[in-house]
């Protein structure tokens, strides 16, 4: 699973003779420095969009797609030296089955151990640890996430987080027992990613519950590629969690499917705090019309208003402003102990925004300009505080 996009040798005039592009693995595998972290999944091209955010104790970077190992090649010999995950997201395009839960890329000569493969790709230019190169695991195929989970555990290498993009019908009160079965004996870490059209935790009522369940039963379980749930994973235990940086990011479309979609995005995606959720920025601009925007004072915006990112250009400033306020978010989190006190703060922060969604509107003067979306309201109405069976997911 060799990746056509790491750079080959150059001749002497390059502009690349004067960067080393050896990689001590050893001074970048730490994956023990995952723990905790709140991570911005993004594509290769738009890392230096938020690069310069990221606080080095909290955070870090998911590099998505084809070119995850040059661009992530490109950082660490640039003097990037924080968390950094490359994510090759075979998923996207492949099943898992029993036979073959790891996939590669297509085209390439068939490798007799793709998932040996991958991690050593990965770690050799310089991940902080190597996600497996698993295929989308359709609801209910209990036998590919079984031979994901075996292969992992025959290794022993602690350097390994076993990827499991699952469809979020394994979170159905009929299934969701059984994936935590399969689970429970995969050692090390482990990142769920949630495959389904749009919002897959507001795709049925019970999904939110049985991902709850299984970050608190399954030990070292992390959420990525997730929306804002990636708080509610970091407030229940999670090992860590990855925000998509884009609306394709924040979930997986299962292979073959086409992407389901509300229309052409014409405008980036903002988040109002407040009310804790993504609107674009052209319906910002629309809502707050006849009267004044909130205004933001994060550290990327300065005092900027919300209805100011209304086109694509804007793209780069709405990103920023969403990656200053979710890492505002994570600091406060991350003053409060692990356990209850930090479930509480986030259902609190849900509850809070789902009251100030008709305060808004209400300021102006449109009764449906701003509606609470399902997720949020689930979360707001979890009981965050239930006891569980929980076998410490996460460390702090």
């Amino acid at each position: 699973m060799s990746d056509s996009s790491i750079p080959r040798s150059r001749p002497r005039g390059s502009s690349q003779r004067r960067r080393s592009r050896f990689i001590d693995q050893a001074r970048f595998t730490r994956p023990e420095l995952l723990a905790a972290r709140l991570l911005i999944h993004v594509d290769a091209a738009r890392v230096g969009w938020v690069r310069d955010q990221l606080n080095a104790g909290r955070s870090g970077l998911v590099i998505g797609g084809p070119k995850a190992l040059r661009k992530t090649l490109d950082l660490r010999s640039e003097g990037y030296e924080d968390v950094l995950l490359a994510d090759p997201a075979f998923y996207e395009v492949g099943i898992a089955t029993a036979d073959l839960p790891y996939l590669q890329r297509t085209g390439e000569f068939p490798a007799t151990d793709p998932l040996g493969q991958a991690v050593q790709e990965q770690l050799a230019v310089g991940t902080t640890a190597a996600l497996t190169p698993t295929g989308y695991l359709r609801a209910g195929d209990t036998a590919a996430v079984r031979a994901a989970v075996r292969e992992v555990a025959v290794r022993e290498d602690p350097r390994i987080v076993l990827a499991l993009p699952i469809d979020v019908g394994w979170l159905r009160i009929d299934l969701v027992d059984s994936l935590i079965n399969e689970l429970s004996t995969a050692p090390g870490p482990k990142a769920i990613m949630l495959g389904g059209q749009l919002d897959p935790l507001a795709s049925f009522p019970d999904a939110l519950t049985g991902l709850t369940r299984v970050l608190a039963q399954v030990s070292g379980t992390a959420l990525l590629r997730a929306d804002l749930a990636a708080f509610g994973a970091l407030a229940g235990g999670a090992a860590f969690a990855g925000y998509g940086l884009s609306g394709r990011l924040r979930h997986v479309v299962p292979p073959g499917e086409p992407t389901t979609s509300s229309g052409f995005a014409d405008s980036p995606s903002v988040l109002f705090p407040e009310l804790m959720a993504l609107f674009l920025g052209k319906t910002l601009a629309r809502r707050f019309a006849a009267t004044h925007a909130p205004v933001c004072e994060c550290k990327a915006c300065g005092q900027r208003p919300l209805d100011s990112f209304p086109s694509n250009r804007d793209a780069k400033a709405a990103a920023q402003h969403n990656t200053s306020v979710l890492l505002s978010w994570q600091q406060t989190l991350q003053t409060l102990p692990p356990g209850p006190d930090r479930q509480r703060w986030w259902q609190e922060r849900c509850r809070a925004a789902v009251d100030r969604y008709p305060l808004v509107n209400a300021a102006i003067q449109q009764p449906n300009g701003f509606r609470v979306q399902p997720q949020l309201l689930r979360w707001s109405l979890l009981n965050a505080t239930a006891p569980s069976t929980s076998t410490g997911a996460g460390a702090d």
